[in-house]
């Protein structure tokens, strides 16, 4: 499977949280599963870090996510414009980025957030 991970779901992985599902911890930690965060993601987290939202990581970002082998999927022109023409009423726009980039790209997406499904969009949790 190909896996998009939400924030959360990103987050909750790397500190293994025990939020995370079993299912989708089961599938993040399949090794033939394909894993990829949003640059949006990246963004979301330390946006609200600087909110003080978020407590910081025990690592950069940039080790986490090499360390466990999830690749940077980039937001491209075509995820930009997707996301825009996305319709209402759903307003959060890293969600927006990533139902687009799930979309395009045919990824399953792991999150709690159950509007993705309202959007199209295949999630596992």
């Amino acid at each position: 499977m190909r896996l998009l991970l939400d924030t959360h779901a990103l987050l909750w992985w790397v500190m293994d949280d025990p939020r995370l599902s079993r299912i989708a911890r089961t599938a993040i930690g399949e090794p033939e599963n394909e894993l990829f965060a949003s640059a949006a993601a990246a963004y979301e987290i330390v946006y609200k870090q600087g909110l003080g939202r978020l407590r910081p990581l025990p690592d950069s970002l940039s080790r986490q996510l090499q360390r466990e082998g999830i690749s940077v999927l980039p937001i491209s022109l075509e995820h930009a414009l997707a996301a825009a023409a996305l319709p209402r009423p759903h307003r959060d726009p890293w969600d927006r980025i990533m139902m687009a980039q799930a979309l395009a790209e045919n990824l399953i997406v792991v999150t709690i957030d159950r509007v993705f499904g309202d959007y199209g969009v295949s999630v596992l949790w």
